[in-house]
């Protein structure tokens, strides 16, 4: 077994076509057929249903996520290696939910780029199922994920960051949505809720205290990202439960503080068998320490609590 036959096959299970899958790797069809013949050989199984449509084997989907994991170990190998060697100044692939991004990786991402700008950064924004997996298959080097009542993946390293209050944001310019400045579930279930779409941890955790409190949410909106969650509430469409740190920059929003309280767990996440290179370390100490400044110098809410700090 060779990387560039696994190469071969993850092309092939990627675009369903031993043509394009050529194409993609730059080889010819044949080269690649026989390559991939050779790696089938060599585990004793097909890994490919050869016909009009091209599919994977049960063999295939289970050597599909190995040997992307497989790939891409190599890829940091080759990346921490290179680092050493000077031949190339590094780069750092992050991931983090949307609402990390709007609150506190933006400031993270600016000073870190400002500090290291021969660094090549990336960023993928997505829930935190989907970081999970991207870290787990090493298309990741460190993600900020939410960490859910079963545990993160044991195959991941995770570093508990910040607890996090979440509360009900509604437009500024209309009526508060309790005179209290605080509401229950119940009452919240009354509002017209505009809601994340599948796979944020935000939705589970949200439609899981409408379960709770025995009531059933009434959507003005679902589907949206953060981002367009927040504009559709403060353009009065409907109230959305987030997490506190996005209320930093926004104005036309209101706080609702929710009781009895949701919380929410915010981790620092990596693969555990595989050390970080340069420039992911880099950038985990670029963000811790700054998670500590910004706590020491008061500038995240009451309601979000740092569990990490660098001296410890």
């Amino acid at each position: 077994m060779t990387l560039q036959q696994l190469a071969y096959f993850v092309a092939v299970a990627d675009v369903r076509s031993f043509t394009r899958a050529a194409d993609v790797v730059g080889v010819a069809q044949p080269t690649l057929s026989r390559q991939l013949r050779a790696l089938e050989d060599d585990l004793g199984a097909p890994l490919v249903n050869r016909g009009k449509i091209v599919s994977l084997t049960p063999a295939g989907e289970a050597v599909l996520p190995l040997a992307r994991r497989m790939l891409a170990d190599m890829d940091t190998a080759r990346t921490a290696v290179a680092e050493l060697a000077g031949l190339r100044t590094g780069r750092v692939r992050v991931g983090a939910t949307p609402s990390m991004c709007i609150g506190l990786l933006a400031d993270v991402l600016r000073l870190f780029h400002e500090r290291h700008p021969e660094i090549h950064l990336e960023l993928a924004e997505n829930g935190s199922q989907s970081l999970v997996r991207d870290l787990a298959r090493g298309a990741l080097d460190v993600a900020l994920v939410i960490v859910p009542p079963s545990g993160v993946d044991p195959a991941l390293h995770t570093l508990p960051l910040l607890r996090e209050r979440l509360s009900v944001a509604s437009p500024r310019s209309g009526r508060p949505p309790s005179s209290r400045g605080s509401m229950t579930v119940t009452e919240l279930s009354r509002r017209s809720l505009v809601m994340v779409r599948q796979g944020y941890d935000l939705r589970e955790v949200t439609l899981e205290a409408y379960r709770e409190a025995g009531v059933t949410p009434k959507f003005a909106v679902e589907g949206g990202e953060m981002d367009a969650v927040l504009r559709l509430v403060e353009a009065g469409t409907g109230v959305a439960v987030v997490p506190d740190l996005v209320f930093a920059g926004r104005p036309r929003l209101r706080r609702t503080v929710l009781t009895p309280p949701l919380y929410r767990t915010v981790a620092l996440a990596r693969r555990t068998h595989i050390a970080p290179t340069h420039a992911a370390q880099a950038f985990i100490d670029v963000l811790l320490n700054f998670v500590s400044t910004v706590d020491a110098t008061g500038g995240l809410s009451a309601d979000v609590q740092v569990l990490h700090r660098p001296e410890q």
